[in-house]
């Protein structure tokens, strides 16, 4: 049975255009756009009609950077796919692409293959994976070649992190190496590890032990850096890089001045680097714990540069890392010694709010806001223009936006499976309405109507911004 549903009267927004426009849904996808009130919109015609005068109508978002189920120093991240993906569903986002994990001396195989475990039959919406990969050698750089065939088209390494997930300089440049060959991303969580452990173990012996310790150890300096290196060896393979949740002043001026070389260079940086400071991670009464990430946040000042970043694209993408721990019983496990809490943020319901209200700040533009968080992210990681935008032939991936919709961002609303928000009692204007996914309402008129199992797995091609 074919199912249409038509949207009327709403103003358009892709990273393109603002027009007002009637979209007709078909079987999943956009089966048509039509100027409002004219000949050729009148002529459509739905089963359904849903009326969105004084809404925007988006592309839904493309979250390429979350962690669910990720398992962190002893314990595991507090969504599972199947609250995770409800609760981007309520923000607004529609795909998002996860991170499977490969354990050092096992394959990316077998790693990928967990992942997919997790996540199928649980995913209200879309997904795809990303890998790490842990350990490189010759049957790992083999299994990249496959899985780049098979539409996982990036790989992420870690500078950071020793004993774990950490690649000297040599895996990464044969990793990089392969990429250049296989057409794959690799994607770098650029910080110094090595130097942060001295710096991690000087601080505990002086009895620096609070939160706000940890974003003084992880220095600016030791971000960009690693960055820097990155660069570097990646031009030495010849091969594209994108470096995650960038932080620091510093670090963008090494972004920026590579792309001004003319190299494949892209970075990202996350809402809680946007908006949140070390004046969080210093709070009293280790609630700073609650504000441990990596990178780290960083004081105020670091803020313009990140916004500098985005309106000159410098930084193209912003995507949430989502990765919550729970204050009690999670975050608590690093009282008395910082290094011992675990790393990572809640946030994939709240980043196209915060991204909203940054346009209302005159931070960016309207379309900028579709473009970095929709329509880049797609492009990025292959799944463009299935995803992140609207035009016939897309997904319909549509969100209904109320922009005067006054909200109190809490954990007391929220849908994800944390016991705090990061931007508690902060106000923001906009707010999610109605969501489809694949033209399947999965948030109807703020009640959930979605349900696990939903979400269907996306094999992605390679990067669109390398062709």
């Amino acid at each position: 049975m074919s199912t249409r549903t038509l949207i009327r009267g709403g103003l358009v927004i892709t990273a393109s255009d603002e027009t007002h426009a009637d979209i007709l849904m078909e079987d999943g996808r956009i089966a048509a756009l039509a100027a409002s009130h004219t000949p050729a919109a009148e002529a459509l015609t739905a089963e359904r009609t849903v009326d969105a005068t004084g809404k925007y109508v988006i592309p839904g978002g493309v979250d390429a950077h979350t962690h669910m189920e990720m398992p962190f120093g002893g314990t595991f991240a507090a969504d599972t796919f199947e609250t995770g993906t409800r609760a981007a569903a309520w923000g607004g986002t529609t795909t998002i692409v996860d991170f499977a994990v490969q354990s050092v001396g096992h394959g990316l195989r077998e790693g990928l293959d967990a992942w997919h475990a997790k996540a199928e039959g649980n995913c209200a919406i879309d997904y795809a994976f990303h890998m790490i990969v842990s350990d490189v050698n010759e049957d790992t750089l083999k299994e990249m070649d496959l899985l780049v065939e098979e539409g996982v088209t990036s790989f992420k390494q870690f500078m950071a992190y020793p004993g774990v997930f950490y690649s000297d300089d040599g895996q990464i440049l044969r990793a990089m190496q392969r990429a250049a060959d296989n057409g794959g991303l690799i994607m770098m969580h650029a910080e110094n590890g090595i130097a942060i452990d001295v710096l991690v173990e000087q601080a505990l012996a002086r009895g620096e032990t609070d939160p706000r310790f940890h974003g003084e150890v992880r220095k600016a300096l030791l971000e960009a850096e690693a960055t820097h290196r990155a660069i570097r060896l990646a031009q030495v393979a010849g091969a594209p890089l994108y470096v995650v949740h960038v932080s620091a002043t510093e670090a963008v001026a090494e972004l920026a001045r590579a792309r001004d070389d003319g190299l494949p260079v892209f970075g990202e940086t996350c809402p809680q680097y946007l908006f949140l400071s070390t004046d969080n991670l210093a709070e009293p009464d280790f609630e700073g714990a609650k504000y441990v990430c990596s990178t780290p946040l960083r004081p105020k000042e670091h803020q313009a540069a990140l916004w500098r970043g985005l309106r000159t694209n410098d930084l193209q993408v912003v995507s949430t890392d989502h990765c919550p721990f729970c204050f009690s019983g999670q975050k608590e496990l690093g009282r008395g010694d910082f290094s011992k809490i675990p790393n990572g943020l809640p946030g994939v319901e709240n980043r196209m709010d915060l991204l909203h209200q940054a346009v209302l700040d005159g931070h960016i533009s309207r379309r900028r806001w579709i473009e970095i968080a929709c329509a880049t992210p797609a492009r990025m990681f292959g799944l463009y223009p299935k995803k992140g935008t609207i035009a016939p032939g897309a997904d319909a991936d549509v969100v209904i936006y109320d922009p005067a919709a006054e909200q109190v961002i809490s954990a007391d609303t929220h849908h994800m499976n944390v016991d705090y928000s990061a931007y508690e009692g902060k106000r923001v204007t906009g707010r999610v309405e109605t969501v489809f996914s694949r033209g399947v309402p999965v948030v109807t008129d703020r009640k959930y109507t979605g349900h696990a199992g939903h979400g269907a797995y996306t094999p992605r091609s390679t990067c669109q911004y390398l062709t």
